[in-house]
């Protein structure tokens, strides 16, 4: 007859996870001017009190991408080095205990981090990340105490950071995070240090690119570290929340909409702490209303965002009218297509033109290519501010330029167009195939194409031109490009040989901006210099 609870020797550890926070501190989207209902870090912060207020002990951990974002984060105070950080205050005055680097973390250079972790209260991880010597780059992990109960908390990065931001992490290796985490735990479990293992990864369950080996997967954590009582995931924005042998696995969405809560219960054995129970629950935050207590301690902060696209995004306007950088002469985005995708994709338009002019312009390029990173993506009639200039450029990349022969654009422009699935005979609707994201299909300027999808992938660009003649293999051209995809794609992908000869000294949306600005007014217009054939 099993011990009435009442009588066990037993320990309830609490453990509270967010993951890809990106700078969302207030719960407001600055490039629509609107408050949200259902995510911020400040209703995470009233869920958290409430729960402390109710008596409940807990350990509060992120997963990383919380200093990236949004405007506050992106266009402000990364830039601010003098500043204090207040993405730093809102995790120091809730409590946190630990924070995990994530990719994005790293996109503002190895500065931005050293500033995190002298403004954080509590230990920055990432133990699969070395510098030149060999020496750990962050923590490896932390040991929390709470009821007696040791909690070591293994902090893993996405191992694909060098893809993506390149020269801003030169020196530094990044390792696969299952095998880093397979070390670890084994090694915390011989020095007998710990009573439970958290990992803390960011990274989704399956690969991203690394189907083989499984370094960027979560999921392969779970295979080779067993003994992991707690697994929190993130990097993909959606819900995880499962069991793979005795690992309790959770993943929350992003901006503050959810948090992942893992309840474990030790009972104390002759001293011994023993794992007799583990559960794993994601809580929507649209139940709570934002702490006002978070909100006045970053209400500087937010006015100051508030502030800075009043003025037209840190620079001039036109004379007279605030924030207002110039102003659109039409809406720039066409309706909805019927084709079965958004119009953006499926069509040359006058957002994707605007800014690959702006590309061209700045550059002195041949060609520039771009993604529509927002299928509703608009520029709307009327007066355009910075937080328009925003909606159709979210992020903060800056432009390369490299050289490349129409053998390489050729190549870079098939693997964009694998975006497409191939067309079969009986298709109503041009569909998208779910392994090749959105936000990996650009469209070019400077030359003619069409894609042809009722061919296999690599076989799709045809009539390629430039400036009238067909494009030859050997021929070279200038091709104007953002950083994320000159690193990511271009040279990890081993599709273009030479390196970046011109980077430009701001950002692309930065560039946008005083492409608007020296005109005052913008008229929508298109290329139409490339279309999506065969189909019926």
């Amino acid at each position: 007859m099993m011990e009435p609870a009442a009588s066990r020797n037993l320990r309830k550890i609490v453990i509270i996870a967010t993951s890809d926070v990106h700078g969302n501190l207030w719960g407001y989207r600055y490039e629509d001017g609107l408050d949200t209902v259902n995510d911020g870090l400040a209703r995470v912060a009233a869920y958290v009190r409430e729960l402390r207020e109710s008596g409940t002990e807990i350990l509060l951990i992120d997963n990383g991408d919380v200093f990236q974002g949004n405007m506050l984060t992106d266009d402000v105070y990364n830039k601010r080095p003098d500043d204090r950080h207040p993405v730093a205050s809102a995790l120091n005055a809730m409590g946190y205990a630990a924070l995990t680097l994530g990719n994005h973390e790293f996109n503002f250079g190895l500065g931005l981090i050293e500033r995190i972790r002298q403004e954080l209260s509590f230990p920055v991880l990432a133990a699969n990340v070395w510098d030149s010597e060999g020496r750990p780059f962050a923590e490896p992990y932390v040991i929390l105490e709470q009821h007696g109960i040791r909690v070591a908390v293994i902090g893993l990065t996405n191992p694909n950071v060098p893809r993506w931001d390149g020269s801003k992490v030169e020196g530094l290796r990044f390792g696969h995070m299952a095998e880093t985490a397979q070390a670890m735990a084994a090694s915390l479990r011989a020095e007998g240090k710990a009573d439970l293992i958290v990992i803390s990864a960011h990274a989704g369950m399956v690969a991203e690119f690394d189907e083989e080996g499984g370094s960027d997967a979560a999921g392969r954590i779970a295979e080779l570290v067993p003994e992991a009582d707690v697994l929190l995931v993130g990097h993909m924005h959606i819900t995880v929340n499962q069991r793979i042998g005795s690992t309790v696995i959770g993943g929350p969405r992003d901006r503050g909409r959810e948090v992942v809560r893992f309840d474990l219960t030790l009972e104390l054995d002759n001293g011994q702490p023993k794992v007799v129970s583990r559960e794993v629950t994601v809580v929507d935050m649209s139940g709570w209303a934002p702490d006002q207590e978070l909100r006045k301690l970053i209400t500087g902060a937010h006015e100051e965002t508030l502030r800075f696209i009043a003025e037209g995004g840190g620079g001039s306007s036109i004379e007279g009218e605030g924030g207002i950088l110039g102003y659109a002469a039409a809406d720039f985005q066409p309706e909805e297509t019927a084709a079965g995708l958004p119009a953006g994709r499926v069509q040359d338009t006058a957002v994707i033109t605007l800014i690959q002019r702006a590309m061209l312009e700045a550059s002195g390029a041949d060609v520039a290519a771009t993604s529509l990173f927002n299928d509703k993506a608009d520029l709307k009639q009327g007066p355009l501010t910075y937080a328009d200039v925003y909606r159709i450029y979210p992020f903060d990349n800056v432009l390369y330029v490299v050289t490349v022969t129409g053998k390489e654009l050729k190549a870079y422009m098939e693997a964009s167009a694998a975006h497409f699935r191939q067309w079969q005979p009986g298709d109503t609707e041009i569909a998208a195939d779910p392994e090749v994201p959105s936000y990996l299909y650009d469209m070019f300027a400077g030359i003619n194409y069409q894609i042809d999808i009722s061919q296999p992938v690599g076989r799709r660009i045809i009539h390629l031109a430039y400036r009238g003649r067909t494009l030859a293999d050997t021929d070279t051209l200038q091709l104007a490009v953002n950083n994320y995809r000159y690193s990511s794609m271009l040279k990890a992908s081993g599709l273009v040989s030479a390196v970046k000869h011109w980077e430009s000294d701001c950002s692309v949306r930065e560039l946008l901006v005083r492409y608007i600005r020296e005109r005052q007014t913008i008229i929508p217009e298109v290329d139409h210099n490339w279309s999506i054939v065969g189909m019926d």
